[in-house]
């Protein structure tokens, strides 16, 4: 088995977790709040304890060992039920008796983040956010807004890579001016064409970069951005209620797309540099980075994939902001009863004006 982390209350042994609305570590039970920085000395005991030597078999004949590899089973301290999860699963609930748990390995050592956002948008307030969301499109289906499907909305505390550096960039741009005049009944337009240089730095604190393959990039980044001024020390406690991963995108290879989101924000800064010209275009750049430095960090999400005919519609919000994206999906039921309410109006009009000119 691996190690499992359950915060309880010492004031009635509940299962206590993080509160987005007060900051604050909360018992469901008796109320009674703890500051996360009062936990600190678990996680410091936690850090230091040796690994359980628990060993246990799987029967080869329900797992090979591809299904072995990719996943854990942690044991709930308590109901005693059994939780699998796969391997980048660092923070989840007990499927038996409902109760937060994390999954301590997860962040120990090296893969234990840096730092990480806590999440300020309750599940209420995301349930409701996406009912305004679905509000008014008349095409979605009835079970969407429902309150059991909205109950499946998950806070998930996502991997990131935050990146911060400097920049030394030189670009080269072409750009081109005009000036018309009339001669008589001439009109003479001149075209001049220039090579613009422009040479300068920059500096980039915390450019984030998805760390999660389980996570769409392009709606993660359509969340941001964070407000990073908020960052606080990892701890343990801030997962407890919430579903988190660990990174399965290490940070060598998330380089990538760091540098590509760099490179372009240092281009369009150039850019607009470069005024009093038509259509200036960047003709060659030079991009050099210094003082490089790679933090890792969880960052709040609420998430909620729709399965509806064959598709899936992901829904995705900003734990910390607030804001989101998603898209919804369009019954064919609801689309044939408008078809048909319609046509139906129509029939009835026309019925109207042709009795009206008889």
């Amino acid at each position: 088995m691996s190690q499992i982390l359950e915060y309880k209350c010492p004031c009635c042994s509940g299962i206590i977790e993080f509160d987005s609305a007060s900051q604050m570590m909360k018992c469901p039970y008796c109320e009674t709040t703890f500051d996360p920085a009062a936990l600190q000395e678990m996680d410091e005991a936690l850090n230091n304890a040796p690994p359980d030597q628990l060993d246990w078999e799987t029967p080869q004949t329900q797992f090979d060992d591809a299904d072995l590899s990719s996943m854990q089973v942690y044991s709930c301290k308590s109901c005693g039920g059994e939780i699998i999860a796969d391997a980048t699963t660092g923070a989840t609930h007990c499927p038996f008796c409902g109760n937060p748990v994390v999954l301590t390995n997860v962040f120990a050592g090296a893969l234990k983040p840096d730092l990480v956002i806590p999440f300020k948008i309750s599940k209420e307030e995301a349930k409701e956010a996406l009912k305004k969301f679905a509000k008014g499109k008349k095409l979605v289906p009835k079970f969407y807004s429902s309150e059991s499907h909205l109950d499946e909305i998950k806070g998930v505390y996502v991997p990131y890579w935050l990146y911060s550096t400097d920049v030394d960039a030189h670009i080269n741009y072409r750009a081109t001016r005009t000036r018309s005049w009339r001669t008589g009944d001439r009109q003479y337009t001149e075209t001049s064409h220039f090579r613009l240089e422009r040479q300068g730095s920059l500096s980039f604190d915390n450019v984030p970069v998805d760390g999660s393959t389980k996570v769409d990039d392009t709606m993660m980044e359509s969340i941001e951005p964070y407000d990073l001024n908020e960052l606080k020390p990892f701890q343990t406690a801030y997962l407890s209620g919430y579903c988190a991963d660990k990174y399965d995108v290490d940070a060598e290879t998330s380089v990538a797309r760091a540098n590509e989101r760099i490179k372009a924000s240092t281009l369009s800064t150039f850019q607009q540099t470069v005024g009093g010209y038509i259509a200036p275009t960047a003709e060659s750049s030079s991009i050099s980075l210094q003082n490089n430095s790679c933090r890792y960090a969880l960052l709040p999400v609420w998430l909620l994939n729709t399965s509806y005919e064959g598709k899936v519609y992901p829904f995705a919000m900003n734990g910390q902001t607030g804001k989101l994206v998603g898209n919804l999906p369009s019954g064919k039921k609801e689309y044939w009863t408008r078809y048909l309410l319609s046509a139906g109006v129509c029939t009835g009009i026309v019925f109207l004006i042709s009795l009206l000119f008889r």
